[in-house]
């Protein structure tokens, strides 16, 4: 199973598109980063024009590494699936718009072992594409900003968390994007197995990532307790509940604490549940093809 996992990293990142994806992901981060270094004090200024009217605000204080990476995941995380699924929904009809999966799958390996191999390497691929995000997006930031303790607006309300109390709530959003994504990642690697192009996974994947958010923000009374639970889309962004810290008798964040911790492991259980049927399905649905190309 190493063996072919190798195999297939390799196959990945030998293709020079694989790298656009990092070369997109800098390119926004860093527009956005110079977007903020050179106009950020207007946008917190418009942000916080109900505050600054009745107090002091420490703009250069608040302006720092922390919020700007929470800017940027709020604002790249939308966008990462398309670059997800361009390596994902290539895996298997990829092969067969090439011509080698016929070939391939007559190797002394059995299809479940090619499946799998594939998937990890798209997993693989997935977050490495976040680490790289993670290296631009806070520790770039932290070292143009520096770093303080951060602010987060929650319902109208600012909650402060303290600078020592927010790398490791980082470095969980990440592990938890890695999984929502992978989720994504596992719908494209589904819809490869149907197609002999990697232009319909691509398109289809997106296109439905983009319905169910919608629908994952409707508001329908009966919708939101049956149907909303459980899109995936719902949970993807789950990841912010790190961030929302419970609060003392005085209204103080409480410093290692997390609000609502069960909420957040629900969400994660619904994106694993995903990922296991998705590609179990996609491992089936492969057993049972048959592969002309």
């Amino acid at each position: 199973m190493w063996k072919l996992l190798q195999i297939e990293l390799f196959k990945i990142f030998k293709r020079p598109r694989t790298y656009i994806s990092f070369a997109a992901i800098a390119a926004m981060i860093l527009i956005i980063q110079l977007g903020l270094e050179f106009d950020g004090k207007s946008y917190l200024q418009l942000f916080m024009s109900g505050i600054s009217d009745s107090f002091f605000v420490p703009y250069d204080l608040i302006l720092n590494g922390y919020l700007v990476a929470f800017v940027i995941l709020n604002t790249l995380l939308i966008h990462v699936p398309l670059l997800v699924a361009l390596v994902a929904g290539d895996a298997v009809a990829g092969e067969a718009n090439m011509g080698t999966l016929r070939l391939l799958i007559t190797k002394p390996v059995s299809r479940t072992e090619f499946m799998i191999a594939k998937y990890l390497a798209s997993v693989v691929y997935t977050v490495m594409l976040l680490i790289w995000m993670a290296l631009l997006a806070l520790f770039l930031s932290m070292l143009f900003f520096g770093t303080n303790d951060m602010l987060i607006a929650r319902n109208d309300v600012m909650e402060q968390i303290s600078r020592n109390d927010v790398l490791w709530r980082y470095i969980a959003a990440f592990g938890y994007a890695a999984v929502a994504l992978s989720t994504v990642s596992a719908l494209a690697f589904l819809l490869s197995v149907f197609a002999d192009n990697a232009i319909g996974p691509i398109v289809s994947t997106i296109s439905i990532v983009i319905v169910l958010t919608i629908l994952s923000e409707m508001k329908i009374p009966l919708y939101d307790n049956t149907v909303k639970p459980y899109l995936f889309t719902s949970h993807m962004l789950a990841w912010k509940g790190f961030f929302y810290s419970k609060s003392n008798g005085e209204g103080q964040a409480i410093s290692g604490s997390i609000e609502n911790l069960p909420a957040i492991l629900r969400s994660l259980g619904i994106l694993l549940t995903y990922i296991v049927l998705l590609v179990t399905t996609a491992i089936a649905v492969f057993r049972k093809k048959d592969v002309l190309s």
